[in-house]
């Protein structure tokens, strides 16, 4: 065979070599960037398993498990009627109470303060208790209180606010005094004014504010559970803040026992409010039982005061509040704040 005819059949198979690598080339090609885009896919979690796989170069090298992260979910509002209610209570002060356990009650905190953990509670409600010589009235309003109003769902403080000396008691004095400090603590939107004394026998009378000021101690057993006159505006209440606002809070000038409770009511009528009250069922309250306290005679200023309201509630209320704070104590279950508030 001549060399030129040898030199072309050397080229026609170099020729067919290379168009054979060439097709060899595209094909491992093809492949590699179609199971490149199928482990890209793979690198995003799995729905449920929580696993990602890693590529390095176009081989899969590892399988790394990724830790979830906890999400926590945002609570809800607190129902407008707590499902955790019981109706009717039993109260009774024949014997002593025991306050040790509920002192161990995890979900308490330190100043008496609690707010439900299943829920977010449609209102903070600052608890108001005048007070002066009534250690064991207090034992048992804690005993019977803390659990009616943890079941009402609420966001709350209890705050007992102590007049210092043995001068003439202020009930209404007090009373703004806790206002006033109860705030420093917590943006409270609602207060309730409770006297000492005074147990709920049913938890469906919830210690909140309403669209109107409140009377909660509707029927006691002290007026054989009827409301004592229409009037009426004494032992336990309420009202937001911007119901108490409205009235300039309650009367500093009420020395002795009588006579604030009609100044509020007059109050809140000459400010075009109107008093609303649970039913004479569900309002049911029952009294500790006990003698006058010294230093509390009834005030023989009462009468011409009430007469006088509408000239001085712009004057005299939260506006002119003057007090000295002689010492505050944090209890588990109450903050106690012993307040110098003068003499008449």
């Amino acid at each position: 065979m001549e060399p030129r005819a040898n030199f072309s059949l050397l080229h026609k198979a170099c020729a067919v070599l290379v168009a054979l690598c060439t097709l060899h080339i595209s094909v491992t090609l093809l492949f590699y960037l179609r199971d490149t885009g199928n482990e890209n896919e793979h690198a995003r979690p799995w729905p449920g398993n929580g696993t990602l796989r890693s590529i390095s170069n176009g081989t899969s090298t590892s399988t790394m498990t990724s830790t979830a992260v906890p999400t926590t979910k945002a609570l809800e509002k607190c129902p407008e009627t707590s499902p955790l209610l019981v109706g009717p209570i039993n109260v009774d002060f024949s014997q002593p109470v025991n306050l040790s356990e509920m002192r161990q009650d995890p979900r308490v905190s330190e100043g008496g303060r609690y707010k439900p953990r299943e829920c977010v509670s449609l209102q903070k409600v600052a608890l108001i208790i005048p007070f002066r010589h009534r250690d064991e009235h207090l034992k048992y309003w804690l005993y019977y209180l803390h659990p009616v109003l943890q079941r009402q769902q609420l966001d709350y403080g209890v705050y007992v606010i102590e007049q210092d000396g043995e001068d003439t008691f202020n009930r209404a004095k007090l009373l703004n005094v806790g206002y006033a400090e109860a705030l420093k603590e917590y943006n409270y939107d609602c207060f309730v004014f409770s006297d000492v004394d005074l147990i709920p026998l049913d938890d469906r009378n919830t210690y909140r504010c309403f669209d109107q000021p409140r009377h909660l101690a509707v029927s006691m057993d002290k007026f054989g559970f009827r409301l004592p006159y229409n009037q009426y505006f004494g032992g336990v209440s309420a009202m937001s803040k911007e119901q108490y606002l409205k009235i300039n809070g309650f009367p500093n000038d009420y020395w002795g026992w009588g006579g604030e409770d009609d100044d509020i009511y007059n109050r809140l009528t000459f400010r075009g409010m109107s008093v609303s009250r649970p039913d004479g069922v569900i309002g049911r309250c029952k009294m500790i039982r006990h003698s006058r306290d010294k230093k509390n005679e009834p005030n023989p200023q009462r009468f011409d005061r009430i007469a006088h309201t509408r000239q001085t509630m712009d004057s005299d209320g939260i506006n002119s509040l003057t007090y000295r704070v002689v010492r505050t104590e944090k209890d588990k279950l109450f903050t106690k704040i012993t307040v110098d508030i003068g003499k008449p």
